[in-house]
């Protein structure tokens, strides 16, 4: 509706004003959106993984590498912050003891 001598100024959706107005209160012109920062989901990954040893791991393990992996930004390319490395590292560890004890519980330990 910017044609025809209507300008663009009483149309805010219009022309590159389409993004969402909830913004995260730290995020800059490369973050965007709400929800938390890669520290904050490293710090929560590397919790998760440190508490998955002593209780819950095949459920704590899991989150502490999707949270590891989101706080390194979804790629292995660029420098890596050393609570998301530590989370997704710590996480997997956990992950594996917690199916290898689950699977040491099961009747019948054999292969076959």
């Amino acid at each position: 509706m910017a044609g025809f001598g209507h300008g663009t100024r009483r149309y805010p959706r219009s022309r590159s004003r389409t993004r969402s107005r909830w913004r995260s209160p730290r995020s800059s012109g490369f973050e965007t959106g709400g929800g938390p920062d890669r520290a904050t989901l490293g710090i929560t990954g590397v919790i998760c993984a440190v508490a998955g040893f002593f209780t819950l791991g095949i459920i704590l393990g899991p989150v502490a590498m999707v949270c590891g992996w989101l706080a390194m930004g979804r790629t292995w390319s660029r420098s890596r912050p050393v609570p998301a490395l530590i989370a997704l590292v710590l996480g997997a560890v956990d992950t594996l003891l917690a199916i290898v004890w689950l699977a040491g519980t099961t009747p019948g330990n054999g292969l076959f």
